[in-house]
């Protein structure tokens, strides 16, 4: 749903997926172009999802106020109770709503599941979002094991300053990436003060001149999100709601 990307090393994803059941047939390198082909294995993943940095525990509500070009925006984010098996995987479904100056902009649902070494991956997405004319378009919807589309991690394991991974992957619709910047970043925003944040360098070849920057603190997730290049924004955490 987000504007990301670049290249994977092999050397980074296999150790991403080293003992975490996750066989990776090739990376995708920059220099090389080799290609992106994870092998996933289904026994390696579960909806307990509880990175501390991308906890996806069920009931949990985000909400995100902000300020962009166009007005002023508000995202829900929420972990339903529902699951989705994509690719043989068992994913948690979670919803994400954006409205601009109060009327619906996007409406989209994310499955994303934990491996077995704790690294959060995203299989896939379904989005409806607001065109120039008004009308909503499905445009970056896809889903992992469909016309080509492939999983990404959304979250390592244990995230490391410099690290890059692909986070999504259909050739033309979905290519965002994320490189670590940094890992102990301290961050204050409305809901509160946080220390170890991760800080993601988000972007994606399909918009280059698109780049964010997003602030996940441990056991809340993310607190903040600003675009570094391209489109003015910026959106924090006001409020966060658990079962």
């Amino acid at each position: 749903m987000d504007r990301r990307v670049a290249a994977v090393s092999l050397a980074l994803l296999l150790s991403i997926a080293a003992g975490a059941g996750v066989l990776i047939a090739a990376g995708s390198d920059e220099k090389t172009r080799s290609p992106y082909a994870p092998r996933i294995d289904p026994a390696a993943f579960t909806t307990a999802v509880v990175n501390p940095y991308r906890p996806l525990r069920p009931g949990t509500r985000w909400v995100y106020e902000g300020k962009t070009e166009d007005g002023l925006e508000r995202k829900v984010v929420e972990v339903t109770d529902d699951t989705r098996v994509v690719m043989g995987v068992r994913c948690l479904v979670v919803r994400d709503v954006v409205t601009l100056d109060g009327q619906l902009y996007e409406d989209t649902v994310d499955w994303f599941a934990q491996d077995r070494d704790g690294a959060v991956w995203n299989f896939g997405e379904e989005t409806r979002k607001k065109t120039d004319d008004g009308s909503f378009t499905l445009a970056g919807s896809w889903e992992a094991g469909v016309n080509g589309a492939l999983p990404g991690i959304v979250m390592p394991a244990r995230p490391a300053s410099g690290e890059t991974f692909r986070q999504e992957y259909l050739p033309g619709e979905a290519e965002d990436m994320g490189r670590i910047l940094r890992v102990d970043d301290a961050r204050r925003v409305r809901f509160g003060s946080f220390l170890g944040v991760v800080v993601i360098r988000d972007w994606s070849p399909l918009d280059p001149g698109a780049v964010e920057h997003k602030y996940y603190a441990p056991g809340i997730g993310l607190i903040r999100e600003e675009a570094v290049e391209g489109d003015s924004y910026e959106m924090e955490l006001v409020e966060l709601t658990q079962r």
